[in-house]
């Protein structure tokens, strides 16, 4: 019996099922602006936030921010709507050049818009004044129009003299992502915009949001620091860490090829095992449990991380009948091991197997009811291609 259950490689975004907000009509198409970060440092005192950093975000095209907190990801979004004036390099909205050492735009004229982690609706206005807020160069009757179709499009008209304290965190957001639209912007940013709901409703307000940016075609700058959300919004994921970009790319292609242990640690739950690597060849007792491993660089000498993602481990049953025969079959190379603990986590297991040539366990991930008892003598295989190999340096690096 095998207990291997490999997970779903993350798809690319696409249209899913709006969820149920009521009446609603349709947003207007915005004009998207191709937005580009050159080169661009910014600090705090003595605390450099951005380093280098570098980015084109094509026309209606949306980008997520992936990385921990204080990695730059806010910063970036501020000074792309012009809220801080950056210390070098230049943003350029299509042509323009917005934020540089010879010129800043101020943001009322750069057609930006702006969603903030805690929506910072003006208390004291209506739902409806809110969202015509930034209308006001309109005339009255346009305004009007324009804010209830935006309050419309996300199933508020009806809440139109409301006033924000009486709203749930999901119809604030809602009013939020209204305000920010109804002008129309070239560039929409959104900084952990869905980071204070609850599951159910984050869930229903990334799909609305993903399907309202869509319609109006808005290029979309969106900050997160959750690998899925970033996979499930983005039409690419910037990775960044200490203030730099380190990998960007589709969600499929940054979870498939990461750059370094941090990106395949963002993506998945790896194991991680410290190699040698001597005339480019392994120096570990159980090198050919890994299979040749053609599918990765490994340096002529050094030293290296194997990283395998737990859900990639076969676990097969030792006392099967038919154990053997199945393991020549389709896995030549496996190792004996002995389960140490099998941990409910909803809907998988976490699994903890002591293995033959290995100081630490390994773990691995398969559905509850296909989770062996503690104590079982299990096999555990792996694909040659599941196998990553990364420096050694890149651990060192993370500590600093």
């Amino acid at each position: 019996m095998s207990w291997s259950v490999k997970t779903l490689k993350p798809s690319s975004p696409a249209a899913r099922s709006p969820s149920a907000w009521g009446p609603r009509g349709s947003a207007p198409a915005t004009i998207p602006a191709r937005l580009t970060f050159e080169k661009v440092s910014h600090g705090f005192g003595d605390t450099q936030v951005l380093k280098d950093f570098s980015l084109d975000v094509a026309p209606g095209e949306i980008v997520c921010l992936l990385g921990p907190s204080g990695c730059g990801k806010t910063t970036l979004l501020r000074l792309a709507a012009g809220i801080e004036r950056l210390d070098q390099g230049r943003i350029l909205i299509d042509d323009t050049v917005v934020s540089g050492p010879t010129a800043f735009v101020p943001p009322e004229r750069r057609g930006v818009g702006l969603v903030f982690q805690d929506f910072a609706l003006f208390p004291h206005l209506t739902i409806f004044e809110n969202v015509a807020f930034g209308l006001r160069r309109l005339p009255a009757a346009e305004a009007k129009s324009a804010a209830m179709a935006a309050l419309q499009r996300v199933g508020l008209a009806a809440m139109a003299e409301a006033y924000p304290h009486v709203l749930s965190g999901g119809e604030q957001q809602r009013v939020a992502l209204a305000r920010a639209l109804v002008p129309r912007p070239n560039v929409l940013l959104l900084d952990e915009p869905f980071s204070g709901l609850d599951k159910r409703l984050r869930e229903e307000m990334r799909e609305e949001t993903l399907s309202i940016l869509r319609e109006t075609r808005t290029t979309c700058v969106m900050v997160t620091h959750d690998p899925e959300e970033a996979m499930r919004m983005g039409d690419r994921i910037a990775v960044m860490r200490r203030g730099q970009l380190v990998q960007l790319g589709p969600a499929e292609a940054l979870y498939e090829n990461p750059a370094d242990v941090f990106v395949a640690r963002l993506f998945s739950e790896i194991n991680e095992i410290p190699c040698v690597v001597k005339n480019g060849k392994l120096c570990l007792g159980i090198a050919d449990f890994f299979g040749d491993l053609s599918n990765v660089d490994l340096p002529e000498n050094g030293s290296v991380i194997l990283g395998i993602r737990q859900q990639d481990l076969v676990i097969t049953d030792a006392h099967a009948p038919d154990h053997e025969a199945m393991l020549s079959q389709t896995y030549p190379k496996s190792l004996p091991g002995r389960v140490l603990s099998v941990k409910f986590l909803g809907d998988f297991a976490l699994i903890e197997i002591a293995v033959d040539g290995l100081d630490l366990p390994l773990m691995a991930r398969t559905t509850q009811c296909e989770a062996p008892p503690v104590g079982r003598n299990v096999t555990v295989s792996v694909e040659p291609e599941d196998v990553q190999a990364f420096s050694a340096d890149d651990l060192d690096d993370l500590k600093n």
